[in-house]
């Protein structure tokens, strides 16, 4: 009988063993798993922006092309020689272009952005949620080549009836540009309102301030570097917009000269070019230099909203 029950009472215990084995195996293969997947991420990035740079980087080392005029040049020509037989290379119309639509896109975007979402979590929350909020999150979900096809029948039309010529150019682009980024900026001002503790609003009116001194002076401001991550986010996607720009911006390689004259972006000029040119040549590499400026410049947004977010965490583990 003693011996019956040392038995009995031992399988519980082996049980348990066992039991916390397996549970161990499962966390070392869920652990490696994820390992692997965060270093096949990291291999593709690298190996992406290894293999950009070293092609962009191929217009001044193998074609020899001065980098200084390559990026300030103002005429690019890539296909007829000059009067010397030379090639034209001149970038600048196309980073002024790009970096044109992009802060005024933005510029007119932020506070419409803004306001709905004070709209959506300050004012009327309930109606912001049942409606404002799907009609942004379907805005989110519309292809570019939706947004371009209307900037192109609708857009550049009224342009052209108001203000004469073509209709194409940086004003086009950048209402095109201002409808895309709108919901992105819209939902991650959203996002930040709601973060804002709620004894922040409480303090506020306790003391006596109104309603809107609560908002305007308390909630924009402990929102603030939200709405300015929400601002970076927006320009990011709208410098690296292709589609969409190509279709409404004109196309012209030349320096802008107005809101309403024809130019070029960095995305457009790749978009028409790479297809139509032979690997290897110089034509084909000074598009992969532009391709580098794209990624480079998406990298510097990515920087900028990741010290907008160390000042938050550092403001906040400061209060």
């Amino acid at each position: 009988m003693p011996r019956r029950n040392n038995k009995s009472n031992q399988d519980p215990i082996r049980e348990s063993l066992l039991r916390k084995s397996i549970s161990a195996k499962k966390d070392k293969f869920g652990s490696r798993l994820s390992l692997s997947a965060l270093t096949l991420i990291s291999l593709v990035v690298l190996s992406i922006f290894f293999f950009v740079v070293s092609r962009g980087l191929m217009t001044f080392t193998l074609d020899h092309i001065n980098p200084f005029r390559f990026i300030f040049g103002t005429v690019w020509n890539p296909t007829a020689p000059d009067a010397q037989g030379n090639l034209q290379f001149g970038a600048l119309p196309m980073i002024v272009g790009s970096f044109l639509v992009t802060f005024l896109s933005a510029l007119v975007a932020t506070p419409f952005a803004i306001a709905t979402s004070l709209f959506m979590v300050e004012l009327q929350p309930t109606l912001g949620k049942k409606i404002m909020q799907p009609v942004v999150e379907l805005l989110v979900g519309i292809p570019s080549v939706v947004y371009g096809f209307i900037g192109l029948t609708i857009v550049v039309p009224f342009l052209r009836s108001i203000f004469g010529g073509s209709g194409f150019g940086i004003l086009a682009g950048t209402i095109v540009l201002f409808v895309m980024i709108l919901p992105t900026i819209t939902s991650m001002t959203v996002d930040a309102l709601k973060n804002v503790p709620n004894h922040y609003r409480e303090s506020a009116l306790a003391i006596g301030a109104t309603r809107w001194q609560m908002i305007y002076k308390v909630i924009l401001r402990a929102a603030t570097p939200g709405i300015l991550t929400a601002i970076v986010f927006g320009m990011a996607r709208a410098f690296g917009e292709a589609l969409a720009v190509q279709m409404v911006v004109g196309n012209a390689a030349i320096m802008p000269t107005g809101l309403m004259n024809s130019a070029s972006t960095l995305t457009s000029v790749l978009t028409q070019g790479i297809g139509n040119t032979a690997d290897g040549s110089v034509q084909n590499d000074v598009l992969w230099t532009l391709a580098m400026l794209l990624l480079i410049m998406s990298l510097i947004f990515n920087l900028v909203i990741r010290m907008i977010g160390k000042r938050t965490n550092i403001s906040r583990g400061a209060k």
